[in-house]
């Protein structure tokens, strides 16, 4: 690329991202963090000062409901509303402020409080949840939470309120509605002659406080300056773990930690590093496993009392996963091998002793517990590399449906082989493996059996490289390709023209989401190649192949106006076409992350000299293509995704959750959509 054209499009690119959408005063020097995003019919408020740190929602529509959700103990309250006949509205009166509350028995319970209004005639209580956000996320979806964790409603005056102890005793949960415009009567909450009611909320959870992780903390100064990214990842980040994101996901997900971190690492500190990987390690299983998700607090009271299984409140961990114990060894080995601070602080973090979730009173050195992860990708990577068929493949779990980032039980397509597990994340995993080998770096921590495991990683890796990618490749002759498009382009009432021009005179080829179980590739189109891109060097020809198939334009590829989708099912039955539309959390959509992660591996891949000329052509054209499709959708970007409907000759944004017809809702603030820290448009 010349320098003209690189100067012309950094020009473009900058022209195309203003200022933030979130509103508030973002972070102080005092350390206060308070800002506010309006997402679809959902107003969402974030506070974190002292021991407080707390996400208000607010939901419009015909189904309203006020959340308040804590990042201590993945805590939070609920106050759904009885369906309504009319939209209402909420509007917050001034952001919420910090509150120390005393429960009955004098313990501190941490909270705010908060003046909000609402445009509707009438309200009634249909139902409060208090206890952890899991149960609060249950109730929301299928409309039921455990019994034991109801809490009664008193009334006193103009207020009412829901309160209790934790189910061990511990102090628990508390939520407060006091009527200061409106009526409160036996029945519901009645607006004043102007058709609006006003509400103070006092919302406070008594789980043990976080440790944040400022912005001084956090980011380094090569990070952007975009205020609304810097404001979520500085809600989500605290020294014990990074949270996954808000209002839903409060919590420590193992592979949300370790793709964030590798995204973002450019950008940040190396004890933000470092903290992020010591709270993967420390919840590894004894086998090497990373953990999934972490419960905590009631969830994990409850969930062990029904399993009459001892352990009291310590966190529960899943490991039903399989894509994230791939994960950690190449971000490992990028922390380590690939950054300054990682090569300078190797030696004194491997040394660093955890003690792990599974056994606390024990101490561990992180060393220690990397190789019991490398034992592990070894032992799964090597019947394939004994054996390269497509049943020696690594499989989701038995009794699954799901087991890498598309986790919802219809993400894989109801496959059992996971394209990126197999085809990116094991070779990648046993490469990096005989990097951080060969490196000498974990010597201390290695038996003669692990020697000699490790020094088979690099050719083991070589053979999954070359034979597991073509296992998932798909061809279709250009005229059935063609009709296929035409006739979902029909169906979606989407134009064809393009998509249609695309797809061209050869046969068209890509990679399968999956394979079934007798390893027949699921012909779904993907985002996945972003993974292959960034974590790998694949040949021309496999580069080239995948910028195709994500570039074309929808409904032939994965591009539109507003963003890269996920997945495209276009080629695939028409049962599978039913479970990947726009309203499917897996499905025809946009997760802001996976338009990152292939932006940063056009990045990496442009900075190979071995590939041909047009290759890096078709490139640097598909770079343009999907950072002027980012910026197109900015305002939504630091949310976890977005569907879209397509209006006047184009495809517009739809926030998900906003239509009926949504399997779920996104979360406003979410950690891996905030990586554009790091990942920028090239200048």
């Amino acid at each position: 690329m010349t320098r003209y054209v690189r100067a012309l499009l950094a020009i473009t690119f900058l022209a195309l991202f203003p200022a933030a959408h979130a509103q508030g005063d973002g972070s102080d020097a005092s350390g206060r963090l308070s800002y506010q995003v309006s997402e679809g019919q959902n107003l969402n408020a974030f506070l974190r000062e002292g021991n407080v740190a707390a996400h208000l929602l607010l939901r419009s529509g015909r189904d309203p409901r006020i959340v308040v959700a804590f990042p201590a103990g993945n805590s939070g309250v609920g106050l759904w509303f009885e369906r309504v006949p009319c939209e209402v509205s909420w509007r917050l009166e001034g952001a919420p402020e910090p509150i120390t509350l005393a429960d009955r028995a004098g313990r501190p319970l941490y909270g705010i409080v908060a003046r909000v209004t609402v445009a509707a005639p009438r309200l009634a209580v249909r139902q409060a949840v208090l206890s952890n956000v899991r149960f609060l996320r249950d109730y929301q979806a299928v409309g039921t939470f455990p019994t034991e964790v109801v809490a009664p409603m008193r009334r006193r005056g103009r207020t009412f309120s829901f309160s209790r102890d934790r189910l061990d005793g511990a102090p628990g949960y508390l939520l407060t509605v006091t009527v200061v415009r409106g009526r409160l009567t036996r029945t519901g909450i009645v607006a004043d002659g102007d058709g609006e009611i006003g509400l103070e909320i006092r919302a406070a959870s008594g789980d043990r406080p976080l440790t944040p992780l400022d912005e001084r903390d956090l980011l380094n100064d090569r990070a952007a300056p975009d205020q609304s990214a810097r404001d979520t990842l500085s809600f989500l980040s605290y020294r014990e773990k990074f949270l996954a994101g808000s209002w839903r996901f409060n919590t420590y997900f193992g592979r949300d930690t370790l793709m964030s971190l590798r995204l973002l690492m450019p950008a940040l500190q190396p004890d933000a590093v470092e903290a992020g990987l010591g709270s993967v390690l420390s919840r590894l299983a004894p086998t090497g496993e990373v953990a999934h998700e972490e419960g905590l607090s009631e969830f994990a009271l409850v969930e062990r009392q029904r399993h009459s299984e001892p352990g009291g409140d310590a966190a529960t961990l899943d490991y039903g996963m399989i894509d994230d114990d791939f994960m950690l060894a190449p971000v490992m080995a990028s922390y380590l091998l690939d950054t300054a601070d990682g090569r300078a602080r190797a030696g004194a973090f491997l040394d660093q002793r955890f003690a792990p979730e599974s056994n606390p009173r024990s101490s561990v050195s992180a060393g220690a517990m990397l190789v019991a992860n490398l034992r592990f990708v070894i032992a799964q990577a090597r019947p394939f590399a004994a054996n390269p068929e497509a049943t020696s493949l690594v499989s989701i779990k038995p009794g699954r449906m799901s087991g890498n980032w598309r986790d919802s039980d219809e993400g894989l397509g109801r496959g059992r082989f996971a394209y990126d597990v197999n085809a990116v994340f094991v070779p990648a995993a046993l490469a990096a493996a005989d990097r951080l080998f060969r490196a000498g770096m974990l010597d201390p921590y290695l038996t003669s059996a692990d020697r000699a495991a490790l020094g088979e990683a690099g050719r083991m890796a070589s053979v999954w490289r070359r034979r597991a990618p073509p296992l998932f490749t798909v061809s279709l002759p250009s005229a059935e390709a063609r009709a296929a498009v035409a006739r979902y382009a029909e169906q979606l009432r989407v134009p064809a023209d393009a998509a249609l021009a695309s797809v061209g005179q050869r046969p068209l080829t890509f990679h399968a989401l999956s394979l079934d179980e007798h390893g027949v590739p699921i012909p779904i189109l993907h985002s996945d190649e972003g993974f292959a891109l960034l974590f790998g060097a694949p040949p021309p020809e496999y580069v080239d192949m995948a910028v195709a198939a994500t570039m074309r334009p929808f409904p032939a590829g994965l591009m539109t106006d507003i963003g890269l989708l996920v997945a495209n099912p276009v080629f695939a039955d028409g049962d599978a076409q039913a479970r990947f539309t726009r309203n499917h959390y897996h499905g025809a959509v946009v997760w802001s992350w996976q338009q990152a992660m292939l932006a940063a591996g056009y990045e990496r891949q442009l900075a190979r000299t071995d590939l041909p000329a047009g290759t890096r052509r078709r490139l640097v054209e598909a770079q343009t293509a999907l950072w002027r499709a980012i910026a197109e959708s900015r305002v939504v970007r630091s949310s976890e995704l977005w569907s879209w409907n397509y209006q006047d000759g184009r495809y517009r944004v739809a926030p998900f959750g906003a239509s009926s017809a949504d399997v779920d809702e996104s979360n406003a603030a979410q950690l891996w959509s905030t990586v554009y820290l790091s990942v920028q448009p090239p200048r």
